[in-house]
């Protein structure tokens, strides 16, 4: 009994670490983004990205995924379209529209639509005061780091809608993970299915907007390594990392890492491109740990 009890606590360390370093790829994908967004469009990059990402976890393990029943493979499908799929084409479409710091704060809100979407669905999560007192810290931490950024938050209605879909789209994607990850499914063979339905919706959008793909231009020099990094660090390692951290340590708890994004953002300015971190980016970053810490026991104990 020991012995097991020893192994689970081992592997709920390890889905820390493993929605910790997801978050740490995660928070620093905007690099890569910037530099491709001179040449490309969104749904060339996503395209590309989820391309990239279904072909080396194919090569990995080709084996098909045999459903146990046949609404699982529907969960999956739904799971691919809103994580893969959806979540990007909404955020990135309400950037458009709206500031990255209005953005960042309504994303920020993320663990708060989950914890309602693992409550209603899963059934598996009680409302806590420590939860509420994490989520209000943190999302204060949001605000000044966002708020630091820009000279006001000016709400584009439009915008911020999406950004509130894309949110709720995540939460979606979050529980069906949870769920699929219930009936014993492989990690990886799941994922793997999950980017094909979500390269699906891309392709879909690319072709709607009659945009072409310059293959070449993407297998070039100087966008290649950024390609190679967003297709198979941050989508095929981190979605299986990130996946392996909802089956082990549940929805609530990954969620939460959300809130390191910016902190982590600011932390590889300042150490890669000299940007000095302000006073206001300090209590920001405090507030955001203090509420992280706080949620971590949001069960009670």
């Amino acid at each position: 009994m020991q012995e097991i009890q020893v192994i689970s606590v081992k592997r709920r360390l390890l889905g820390h670490l493993s929605v910790l370093l997801t978050m740490c790829v995660w928070a620093t994908t905007y690099v890569s983004t910037k530099v491709l967004l001179t040449s490309f469009t969104p749904p060339q990059i996503l395209v590309i990205r989820s391309a990239l990402a279904l072909l080396v976890l194919s090569l990995i393990n080709p084996k098909k995924l045999v459903y146990q029943q046949k609404r699982d493979r529907m969960f999956v499908v739904l799971a691919g379209f809103c994580g893969i799929f959806l979540y990007y084409f909404l955020e990135n479409t309400a950037l458009i529209y709206s500031s990255a710091s209005n953005v960042g704060v309504i994303v920020a809100a993320a663990p708060f639509f989950i914890l309602l979407a693992s409550r209603l669905i899963l059934k598996e999560e009680k409302l806590k005061k420590n939860y509420f007192i994490g989520l209000v810290l943190s999302m204060g931490g949001i605000v000044l780091l966002t708020y630091e950024s820009s000279a006001q938050l000016a709400f584009n209605p439009f915008g911020d809608l999406l950004a509130l879909l894309a949110i709720m789209v995540w939460a979606l994607y979050t529980v069906l993970t949870r769920i699929i990850g219930r009936k014993g499914y492989s990690n990886l063979l799941v994922t793997r299915s999950m980017f094909f339905y979500g390269l699906l919706g891309h392709l879909l959008v690319l072709l709607v907007q009659g945009e072409g793909l310059d293959v070449n231009l993407a297998a070039s020099a100087p966008y290649l390594p950024h390609f190679l990094f967003l297709g198979l660090v941050a989508s095929a390692v981190c979605f299986l990392s990130w996946n392996f951290g909802l089956r082990t340590i549940g929805p609530i708890k990954s969620s939460f890492y959300l809130y390191l994004s910016p902190i982590i953002t600011i932390a590889v300015a300042f150490l890669f491109l000299g940007e000095r971190m302000s006073r206001t980016d300090a209590v920001g970053t405090g507030l955001i740990l203090a509420g992280l810490l706080i949620s971590e026991y949001h069960r009670g104990g």
